[in-house]
């Protein structure tokens, strides 16, 4: 059963692959250009040899694109079809569906959105590169922080069920979440590296279409891997006695 479910995983992660990829080509491409540009052009106003390009535009943008971004949803659908197993029959009463899609914006908001709002994502051009190596450890730090806190927070609205009702306790959890989360984020360093006369508005338009492409993806495998489950599921009885 899980091996199948598995399978529905990484072939949910594979169509939201194709979808990311399509939207990052056409709409974020396009902004990685114009930020290479600009890095470009501030290099040659400050009279620095450019760099030598290993590897193209083109085959950056198209096949190497295609290739990370389909290998990383991949990978994504199958842990995400890992977790629906482990919850599903143990830890949710809710259909397949309902679970799929519940967990699927838990990980968007714990992984994407909460680490986004404190170190979001930049083009090229911004950064230090003397820093990365710190910047790198400082996002992971977030995200890790972020879906501890996300887990703790289900499992304090599950204890809390009994006594105070499930909405009830579905606030208290949120609400403590957003605290919690509100002051980690207060406390860690900021990172702002953005260039002077770096466009607003290319910074802006990124950062969106970045969070739209992972936007993309957890709600397709929300939602695919949820229809796909289902099917699966609906021909067997006794789900929860399965992984027993």
């Amino acid at each position: 059963m899980v091996g199948n479910l598995l399978l529905r995983g990484m072939v949910a992660g594979l169509i939201a692959g194709i979808l990311v990829f399509a939207f990052a080509r056409f709409f974020g491409e396009p902004l990685v250009d114009a930020a290479i540009a600009f890095e470009e052009a501030t290099s040659q106003a400050a009279g620095a040899a450019a760099e030598p390009e290993i590897v193209s535009r083109a085959t950056q943008a198209g096949p190497g694109l295609f290739t990370g971004v389909i290998a990383y949803s991949v990978a994504v659908g199958g842990l995400f079809a890992l977790v629906f197993a482990f919850v599903q029959g143990r830890f949710s009463s809710l259909s397949a569906r309902g679970t799929s899609a519940v967990i699927a914006a838990a990980a968007f908001v714990a992984i994407d959105i909460v680490p986004a709002i404190k170190y979001p994502a930049n083009p090229p051009a911004v950064g230090n590169s003397d820093t990365i190596s710190v910047r790198t450890e400082l996002f992971f730090l977030m995200i890790v922080v972020s879906v501890a806190s996300m887990v703790a927070a289900i499992a304090l609205a599950r204890r809390l069920t009994s006594n105070y009702g499930a909405w009830n306790a579905a606030i208290i959890a949120g609400v403590l979440f957003i605290v919690f989360i509100g002051l980690v984020e207060y406390l860690l360093p900021p990172v702002n590296e953005v260039p002077e006369n770096f466009s607003a508005m290319l910074l802006w338009r990124f950062r969106t279409t970045t969070i739209a492409m992972h936007m993309i993806l957890w709600s397709v495998l929300g939602l695919g891997f949820g229809a796909l489950a289902e099917r699966r599921l609906g021909v067997r009885t006794g789900f929860r006695s399965a992984y027993r």
